[in-house]
């Protein structure tokens, strides 16, 4: 190829959206780098091709199956070749690079010539120095992850709370996230744990890629617990991440333990009539949405300088007239 020796070749047996797993991969490379090679993938071709992204905090590493006819390892560029391989057609992809790094990327009648680097200037990902294991269903992670993680806190003032508490007690796993306006929690039993307790925090951002390689099947995630890394194995994905050091927040006692009123709504029904009067809501124009419980009704409104919104939604039980005033997009962001 271009009249040097070809070093690396392969072609993916899958085809090529099964085969863009390396779009995903590269949100964990490094958006700027002083060390080029941050800014790129790793791909590393033997008994299949295996790619990895690393931007010196979260690391994801994924092995796609290939046929390797010329083994080897190169760095190419993650933004680029994650758009190339996203848009690529639906069909085999066949890519070879030569000894001066010149990448060439072939998928039906498309056919792309980028430059690579050398694989050698790539750091080493953590090792995560093994201590405990705690394996629970892929499709109850996904939903530990997405349904706190939108209230993980992006104040670095508490850098604790930028990542979310993973706390193991008798074969349960309990998420907590906060902010200091919202508490996020959610429990799952787990399949199997080599411990009866633990406790470590997860950035936020490295559980938004996780949240990205699961899905909703009931094969085993594993996650393994090092002294200062933690790692998720997910198929033929493999996250690594640094744990967050600190004092976490005390939810036991943040949590009220009985309430005076319980109240239950349809979620769509509800969500719906917040939506509709969030309408004249919006970062000029603030205002709470108001929520009046009476007996199997409530009734929300809010009020800007745009004007009035009103909206009703029925619910079992009564709460006597209680009002209380929530932000609109946080109440959503729950519900949802």
């Amino acid at each position: 190829i271009h009249s040097a020796q070809r070093l690396i070749a392969f072609t993916s047996r899958s085809r090529a959206p099964p085969f863009s797993r390396p779009a995903i991969i590269s949100t964990a490379a490094a958006a700027k780098s002083a060390v080029l090679s941050l800014e790129g993938l790793l791909i590393e071709a033997d008994e299949g091709v295996t790619v990895t992204g690393y931007d010196l905090k979260t690391g994801i590493r994924s092995f796609i199956p290939s046929d390797v006819t010329e083994p080897g390892a190169f760095v190419i560029n993650a933004k680029i070749f994650g758009e190339i391989i996203r848009k690529l057609p639906d069909d085999v992809v066949n890519i070879a690079v030569s000894d001066n790094y010149t990448v060439e990327i072939k998928c039906g009648m498309s056919e792309f010539t980028i430059m690579g680097m050398n694989a050698g200037d790539y750091p080493d990902l953590p090792t995560v120095d093994y201590q405990n294991t705690i394996e629970l269903l892929e499709k109850d992670l996904k939903a530990l992850i997405s349904e706190t993680n939108f209230a993980v806190s992006d104040n670095e003032a508490r850098p604790i709370h930028t990542g979310a508490l993973f706390e193991l007690e008798n074969g349960t796993v309990t998420v907590v996230a906060v902010d200091g306006y919202r508490l996020a929690l959610r429990r799952e039993k787990v399949t199997l744990a080599e411990i009866d307790n633990a406790s470590f925090v997860v950035p936020g951002s490295a559980l938004s890629e996780v949240e990205k390689i699961t899905s909703d099947t009931e094969d085993i995630a594993k996650i393994t617990v090092g002294t200062k890394h933690i790692m998720f194995n997910i198929g033929k994905n493999q996250l690594i991440s640094r744990k967050l050091e600190g004092e976490f927040l005390n939810y036991k006692t943040a949590v009220p333990a009985t309430a005076k009123y319980s109240i239950d709504a349809d979620r769509r029904e509800l969500i719906s009539a917040i939506d509709r009067v969030s309408l004249i809501i919006s970062d000029k124009f603030k205002s709470p949405v108001r929520c009046r419980f009476t007996d199997g009704l409530l009734r929300v409104t809010t009020a800007t300088t745009l004007g009035r919104a009103q909206d009703e939604c029925a619910v079992k039980g009564d709460g006597e007239g209680l009002e209380i005033g929530f932000n609109n997009r946080y109440i959503l962001d729950a519900l949802k």
